[in-house]
Parts: structure tokens; sequence; C-alpha cells
């Protein structure tokens, strides 16, 4: 389900919409973000900012990766649920990649040269897309494993969310909720298509090598254009507390391993209570992104 199923208003026409029967609602969310908020929107410190800059930079390219890659075998698909599911998580996919590029023209009227983490990720996409349709879905179980466990960490690091941005936080916390709702339809889909062990083994150097470096050379970059790459002060506040050892990227590190378990599967780890919790916080009868969800009635008919 793609965002050109909803009419001009907002709502789908007819039934309700596949992915909501199945749990993976594809919102339709309208972010505004006000042009006086802060530039360095994480704790007023570059290193961190042009951190998610560069992620919010990689989403939108990374998206349609992850799209593309489960659409391959949609039509392989005879199951039902497992094809609701694939619209929902498709519908999600699209509506994360739509917001983080107006969240990026924001950054880019303020100055801040996202593009360039955009044009590096594709390079690293364009990388993987070299190889088989099933690795590139192995590649895309991988990723999906690593963006579930930074959902769930912004979910549970009040810290985090009290450092940043009151105007831009929202945005994270509803694509951590959605994150986490679609979890497990990358790989449920490679389960029934391919299910090689040794794709899934190969996915993690492949992934590592396609993107780590352009992470680093998208957060260089970005921090010289700022003015900010020799500041130190800025630099070791921003490392402490991302990556050093209790840092908000440091704490996903050990789960990561688990992807490489014979029995992984993305809900062996279960946040089915803190799912929940946040839909309700988010979208709940008082909910704190009703004024941003375009589409609440025809999810729920």
């Amino acid at each position: 389900m793609t965002t050109a199923s909803f009419s001009s208003s907002g709502k789908a026409p007819g039934k309700r919409l596949a992915g909501a029967t199945v749990g993976i609602p594809p919102r339709q969310m309208d972010f505004r973000f006000p042009a006086d908020s802060r530039r360095y929107f994480f704790d007023d410190n570059a290193f961190a900012s042009m951190f998610f800059a560069t992620l919010s930079g990689f989403f939108p390219p990374g998206e349609r990766f992850f799209v593309e890659s489960v659409r391959h075998y949609r039509d392989r698909i005879s199951d039902p649920v497992m094809k609701a599911k694939i619209s929902g998580f498709i519908g999600q996919e699209a509506i994360h990649g739509r917001e983080h590029d107006r969240l990026n023209e924001m950054l880019t009227r303020r100055g801040i040269k996202v593009w360039f983490a955009d044009r590096a990720v594709k390079v690293g996409l364009g990388f993987l897309e070299k190889f088989s349709p099933s690795q590139q879905l192995a590649c895309t179980i991988f990723m999906e494993h690593f963006t579930a466990l930074l959902a769930e960490q912004l979910l549970t690091d009040e810290r985090f969310r009290a450092r940043a941005d009151a105007e831009i936080i929202p945005l994270w916390m509803w694509h951590a909720v959605e994150e986490l709702e679609h979890k497990a339809v990358a790989y449920d889909v490679y389960q029934q298509v391919s299910g090689s062990y040794a794709h899934r083994v190969l996915a993690v150097p492949l992934t590592a090598v396609a993107l780590t470096p352009m992470v680093v050379a998208s957060m260089a970059w970005l921090l010289n254009a700022e003015g900010q790459i020799f500041n130190r002060e800025d630099r070791a506040r921003g490392w402490k507390f991302l990556f050093a050892r209790r840092g908000f990227v440091a704490r996903i590190m050990p789960k990561m391993g688990d992807f490489l378990a014979r029995d992984f599967h993305p809900d062996n780890h279960d946040t089915t209570a803190l799912v929940q919790e946040w839909q309700d916080k988010l979208f709940g009868p008082n909910g704190r992104l009703l004024e941003e969800f375009r589409n609440r009635e025809a999810l729920m008919h």
C-alpha cells in the first residue's frame, strides 16, 4: 500500500487498509517544523545532531531499498495475512521516506547540507544492488534489525528524548513505533522465499562495507561544513552520548550479534508491550500526535 492509495482528503477508499488489519497501519502523518528551532537539535551538540542528520539523510533512499527488496518477492507470497503485512510494511516505509524528506528539506533551509548524506548512501546502496535479490533482502533484514534496535532504544531512553528538540523528536518517536510494528515482515518474507543462512551471514559484512564508510564520510563532511570538525569539546560530548560505553548507539551493539543466531527471529525479542504503550501515548484518545495523524478514520473502518 503506497501513499498513492489515499484520496486527497487523507482517507482510503472502500474497506480498511490491509496493513491496519494485521497491526501494521500506514499512518498518514503531516509533521511541520518551525523555522526558528535550534540549529543543533540534539542537546545543542553539533556532533550528535549531525549523526541524526546523517541518519535522516540516509532514510529516504534506504526505505526505498527496503521496499523494493520486499516488493520483488510479493507475488510469490500466497498467504493473505502475510500479503497484508507486506502492504502495511510498504505503506509505512513509503511514508517514513516522505516525512524524512520533509525534515531534510527543513534542515537544508537551515543551511545543514543533508544532501551529502543522501548521495553517500545511494553509493552504498548501489553497491548492494549489484547482488542477487535474495542477498539484497538479507541485507534489508539486517538493516531492519538495526533500525528496530535503534527504535527500541529511542522509546525506552527518556534521557535521549529529553535532550532532543521538542519540535523534531515526535517524528522520530512515530518512526520508532512503526519500525517495531513491522520489524519482522522482511524477515518473514525472506524465510518464505529463500531462508539462506549463508546469505544472512554475508549480509553483515556487505552492509558494513557498503554503509559504514558512508556514515563516517557524511558526518565528517557535515561537521566540516558546519565549521565544527575541530571542535574537540563538542565532539567529545557527542561521542560520549552516542558511542561511549553507555551511549545511545553503544547500548544496542551487543544485540546486533543476535542476527547471526541460526534460530534468529525479530520477534524473539518481544517489544509488544512497548509498542502498545507508545501507540496509546502517540495515537490514543489523548495521543500526542493526533493533530499530525491524518487518516485515523480510514485505518479504523
